[in-house]
């Protein structure tokens, strides 16, 4: 007040910015799905989480594919709950999809973020989150400002780069490989390394490859796109464009194939694969659920006793899920990216905010609040989709 008439004077005052009203809830359910080894979020990632006014609920022994203990997460901040408990958090993250029976216990309108990985999608399970209103996302078709896939592709580059070193490790194994180096050394020839594609998995196998000493050949049907790669892998790498008969006289000469996304689908006949080397070890990276080497058995790397199995088989096998040979790995590398992700929601204030703000997000929403909202899931439950814009614009 002032000194004279004591009347009040207002005096300016600090006001806090405005944040978040409360912190969001995350569920770290354990993944019961054999062909799923890798896990969202490491423990240090949920202690930064913690920090950031996050709570964090991990399902008993959730971590165990990736060697990290209920302990190491309790220290980070996070606590240990049922099953159940984790499935009724704010935000739920599960990497493969969701068995029906876990739906029905996830919080009604809650969100939740997996691989949307159409190909094992069931109706029973979209049917159910429409049921619960969850705002389902597909980490695979996020993207960033500029158009990135930020999950895909860190995803991508692990599987490249885990499938060279599972062939270097089948290679040099004496009893069921030829134990022989991938690389070469004075005097003897290095292993042929035969890449289909040109995208971030074919990079990241070719650059690999090539530093244990192997020689790599890259093929692709995108000129533009192989154009790209041989620029930045340099001359060593060997590219062209898919021509059946250069194709064909590559993967008879071939010890190692790794197949990879393609702008048209490439498939490999049975006559074909029986020209192959003896012993040639080949790997299918490709996302889209058709089959590349669709006479070879397939051999899911997530499954120890399988490829146990397929080393003592006298039959040609094709290798999938190299990523999860890795899964240590690869939760490291996806905990980076929801960091960031969760960080801008909450920044938003809010998931419909989110979603109106950040439109690379809302690319990947497939079910929203009772909605299907992306078109091939529509086909997959024999519904309509609609436009996910008219609701946020109502909300």
């Amino acid at each position: 007040m002032h000194k004279d008439n004591f009347t009040p004077v207002p005096e300016e005052q600090l006001v806090m910015p405005a944040v978040s009203r409360r912190g969001f809830s995350i569920g770290l359910p354990r993944c019961m799905n054999p062909s799923e080894r890798r896990f969202p979020l490491t423990p240090e990632a949920v202690g930064m989480l913690v920090e950031r006014g996050f709570s964090v609920r991990i399902e008993h022994d959730a971590a165990s594919t990736i060697h990290y203990t209920d302990n190491q997460y309790t220290r980070a901040g996070a606590e240990v709950t049922t099953r159940q408990e984790a499935l009724q958090a704010d935000i739920v993250i599960h990497l493969a999809p969701l068995a029906p029976a876990d739906i029905r216990h996830i919080r009604r309108g809650a969100m939740l973020f997996s691989l949307l990985d159409i190909e094992r999608q069931s109706p029973d399970t979209i049917r159910e989150l429409l049921r619960r209103n969850v705002i389902a996302i597909g980490i695979e078709l996020v993207e960033d400002a500029a158009g990135n896939r930020l999950f895909a592709d860190i995803l991508s580059e692990i599987d490249g780069r885990a499938a060279i070193a599972t062939a270097s490790s089948l290679l040099a194994d004496s009893v069921h490989g030829k134990g022989i180096l991938l690389g070469g050394v004075a005097g003897i020839g290095p292993c042929e390394v035969t890449v289909i594609g040109s995208g971030i998995a074919a990079c990241a196998t070719a650059r690999s490859a090539s530093g244990l000493g192997a020689m790599v050949r890259m093929f692709d049907n995108d000129v533009y796109s192989l154009r790209r790669a041989t620029r930045e892998l340099g001359p060593w790498l060997v590219g062209s464009a898919i021509h059946p008969r250069v194709l064909e006289n590559a993967l008879k000469s071939a010890d190692v194939v790794v197949a990879t996304e393609t702008r048209g689908p490439v498939e490999v006949d049975s006559g074909l694969v029986d020209s192959m080397k003896r012993g040639v070890i080949t790997f299918d990276l490709t996302m889209s659920g058709h089959a590349v080497f669709p006479s070879m058995t397939r051999v899911d790397l997530a499954d120890a006793s399988a490829v146990d199995n397929a080393m003592n088989a006298s039959t040609r096998v094709c290798y999938v899920n190299a990523g999860s040979a890795v899964p240590r790995t690869a939760a490291m590398a996806l905990s980076n990216t929801f960091l960031s992700m969760l960080g801008e929601i909450v920044s938003c204030e809010g998931v419909n905010n989110a979603l109106k703000l950040l439109p690379g997000l809302q690319k990947a929403v497939y079910t929203f609040l009772g909605k299907v909202v992306n078109p091939r899931v529509a086909e997959i439950v024999g519904m309509r989709r609609v436009d996910i814009g008219i609701y946020l614009t109502l909300s």
